[in-house]
């Protein structure tokens, strides 16, 4: 999945304790390999997220609020065209040397930048170089606690 650096820093400061998504998948916990967008573009981080919640936009936007007071309105800016929305909770994230996007093009199969999120099931070669980044060491690790 993709991530502008902005909120990944936010994540580190413990600003950020959920992602807010338009759709995602339910009922289950997801090991979230991290894209950090331009300027960045930089494969880095893997980000192990708990179960969605899924609800009505304006439940999911104050979970937004309760986390960080000012976000709410603009998740429910994000999602108030649906019917339900994601929260997916950040349960901790772990930081790489990672690669950068002109080595993932070097990759076979090549790399392109997700817009939003990609299953890695579907794309072996690259699932191979995301396990690959996360066996190295890691540079700084940190559970993410939620109130």
């Amino acid at each position: 999945m993709a991530l502008h650096a902005e909120y990944y820093e936010l994540i580190w400061q413990g600003l950020k304790t959920h992602e807010f998504r338009r759709r995602f998948l339910e009922g289950r916990p997801v090991r979230w390999f991290v894209y950090l967008n331009a300027p960045v573009s930089r494969l880095a981080a893997v980000i192990d997220l708990g179960p969605a919640v899924v609800d009505a936009p304006e439940r999911v936007a104050a979970i937004a609020e309760r986390a960080r007071v000012g976000n709410g309105a603009s998740v429910l800016e994000y999602v108030r065209d649906l019917e339900r929305a994601f929260a997916i909770p950040i349960l901790g994230v772990t930081e790489y040397s990672g690669r950068s996007v002109e080595e993932l093009r070097t990759e076979p199969g090549g790399f392109h930048p997700p817009q939003g999120y990609v299953r890695l099931r579907g794309h072996p070669r690259l699932l191979a170089v995301c396990e690959k980044i996360a066996a190295d060491s890691p540079l700084r690790e940190m559970s993410v606690h939620h109130h």
